[in-house]
């Protein structure tokens, strides 16, 4: 296996730039997922690495080694797409070491590659069908095994579920963790999905426009988001955000909501100063029915229920509450009734605040 770093990588197409000077250090063994809309670079990025698409400025480098100027094919990395790109006419066995085609290695040790890598994705009752006997999750195992033959240094998989139906794509999340932790592979995955970087990443890197946002482990990510872009984007549904300003209310430092009332400060950012416009956000999850007191120092929103979503464990609660639509949650088994009013609260140890204009957090770490 080996690292991957990235230093000040640009990529311009025509006049547009579309990656702006990137920094990333992967380490070995490492699994990493790039994550964020369409356009922001991610396919970019990890083409990039992949030596399909040429660098206009700054240094790749794969085991120390740099590699801007190698041929895909010297880069000892294997790519698994969103298509398969496997072949029709082979079966199997011959689509997974087709990766080993060109390596100069004996007949039988080709062999024993395809059957180990059949056994580790489970594909040994079906090395000697063709693809179209098979299902969109096993012809998925199929092109990340004739990129396992191959020994990369690194895996590159560029948005390889997209194609499968939620069913499938959860358990090809589990069965690609399962790789990852029997290979220690070093991997980098790209992906639109938020779940999917949440589940599979030992980080993720939130990207938009050509820019890196935020890196972090999910739990960082999710529990301490650097920017409102990142609060919205990791997590479903996204956070709540109420616009307000900080003021004193009552003799204490509060955030006066632009709906009506007014909301505690969060402990992580009692330096905010008052007249400071920003952004309180909470999440979902953290904002649960209550019937009795809540604490002196919570987030309290009162509010008419519209839209009720049973979840089994739990149930979304879209509340309209002081002009601001906000979603909460409250036990599955006796959700509130559409129309009526509920009281939503979260502990304060739970809120972030957000400067309004920047939108990058004002909570110390």
């Amino acid at each position: 296996m080996a690292d991957v770093s990235l230093r000040r990588i640009v990529k311009t197409y025509g006049k547009n730039p579309v990656i702006h000077g990137l920094d990333l250090d992967i380490a070995d063994g490492e699994f990493v997922v790039l994550v964020g809309p369409s356009g922001c670079g991610k396919s970019t990025t990890l083409r990039m690495i992949a030596g399909l698409e040429e660098i206009d400025g700054g240094e790749i480098r794969i085991g120390g080694r740099a590699v801007n100027t190698l041929e895909p094919k010297d880069r000892n990395i294997a790519m698994v797409f969103q298509n398969y790109a496997i072949y029709p006419h082979m079966t199997v066995r011959r689509n997974i070491g087709f990766g080993l085609r060109s390596a100069r290695l004996p007949q039988a040790e080709k062999d024993r590659k395809v059957e180990e890598a059949g056994t580790l994705l489970g594909l040994t009752p079906y090395l000697d069908r063709r693809p179209s006997e098979l299902s969109g999750g096993q012809r998925q195992r199929v092109a990340i095994g004739r990129a396992m033959v191959r020994d990369p240094a690194v895996f590159l998989f560029d948005e390889p579920l997209s194609n499968l139906d939620a069913q499938l794509r959860g358990q090809m999340r589990l069965e690609i963790k399962k790789l990852h932790q029997r290979l220690g592979s070093t991997i980098v995955f790209v992906t639109h999905d938020q779940v999917e970087a949440m589940t599979l990443a030992d980080r993720i890197v939130v990207m938009r426009d050509g820019h890196i946002l935020q890196v972090g482990s999910p739990a960082e990510l999710y529990h301490r988001p650097a920017n409102v872009f990142t609060a919205r984007f990791i997590g479903s549904p996204p956070m709540n955000l109420l616009p307000g300003q900080v003021a004193v209310v009552d003799g204490r430092v509060a955030v006066a909501l632009d709906g009506g009332g007014s909301a505690p400060l969060p402990a992580a950012a009692a330096g905010v100063a008052p007249g400071r416009r920003v952004l309180l956000g909470v999440r979902p999850d953290d904002l649960a029915a209550v019937e009795g007191q809540a604490a002196a120092d919570a987030l309290v929103i009162e509010g008419t229920v519209s839209v009720v979503e049973p979840l089994g464990p739990e149930t979304l609660l879209h509340v309209d509450a002081a002009g601001a639509a906000v979603v909460g949650t409250a036990p599955g088994r006796r959700p509130p009734p559409v129309g009526g009013t509920v009281r939503l609260a979260a502990a304060n140890d739970t809120l972030h605040l957000f400067d309004a204009e920047s939108e990058q957090t004002l909570c110390q770490a």
